[in-house]
Order: structure tokens, then C-alpha cells, then sequence
């Protein structure tokens, strides 16, 4: 019998690293229990579950850092689609009509992703 290498590592344990000092893992579960069925997310809702509403400015901006995966400064419609899985790797991906919604709560400016000033004073609605 041959053993599996277990070196894995992933986006999300990276994440999951980054928030601990953030959010906590009741605050992160509330969040993803309150949206498990499809077209149920409500950007809302999840922000307070997981308590970002009550996040300062700076923890905000580290959240952002994170959920902007290909680091543009810039949280565009695919990384938004896959919001849920950046708080737990098996969460499942925003339906389309999630993401636009979610995204166009988000771009102030209408140019299709969100900046991090127009996220964080979005967290803060």
C-alpha cells in the first residue's frame, strides 16, 4: 500500500490563516449557514452573520487584500462568484444572478468590479 504525499495547499487554508485574527469560526459558519441553498445570499445578511459590519477600516481592507485573488486592487464578478469559498473551501459558488446582484450592490462607479473604498463603505451599509 502506497501512502498519498500530504502536502496540500490551497487559496482558502490562506485565507482561513489571514481572517483568524478577523473573524471567528461561529462568526464564519453563521455567515455560510445563513446562505447554503441556491439564490438565498443576501450580501446583507452574510455581512452582519460573520460580523465584517462591525470590522474597522483596516481589518476591512485586509478582508479585501484577500477576497482580491489576482491582487488588481479589484474585486471583480469571478472572484465575487466564488465569495462563499474564500470563508470555507467546500461553500459553493454564487449563482449568476447572486454575483450580479452582489456586484452591482458593490460597484459604485459602474465600471464592473469593486474598488476597496467602494467595498468597504459597502460592508458598512
Amino acid at each position: 500500500q502506497h501512502e498519498l504525499p500530504k502536502c496540500s495547499f490551497s487559496f482558502h487554508s490562506t485565507f482561513d490563516m489571514a481572517l483568524s485574527g478577523i473573524l471567528t469560526e461561529a462568526e464564519i459558519a453563521a455567515g455560510l449557514q445563513s446562505c447554503q441553498a441556491a439564490e438565498s445570499f443576501d450580501y446583507k445578511t452574510f455581512f452582519i452573520k460573520v460580523g465584517l459590519n462591525s470590522k474597522s477600516k483596516d481589518q476591512l481592507a485586509k478582508v479585501f487584500e484577500i477576497l482580491d485573488q489576482d491582487k488588481s486592487g479589484f474585486i471583480e464578478e469571478e472572484e465575487l462568484k466564488h465569495f462563499l469559498q474564500n470563508f470555507s473551501a467546500s461553500a459553493r459558488v454564487l449563482t449568476d444572478t447572486e454575483t450580479k446582484a452582489f456586484l452591482a450592490a458593490g460597484d459604485s462607479d459602474g465600471d464592473g468590479k469593486i474598488g476597496v473604498e467602494g467595498k468597504t463603505a459597502f460592508i458598512k451599509q
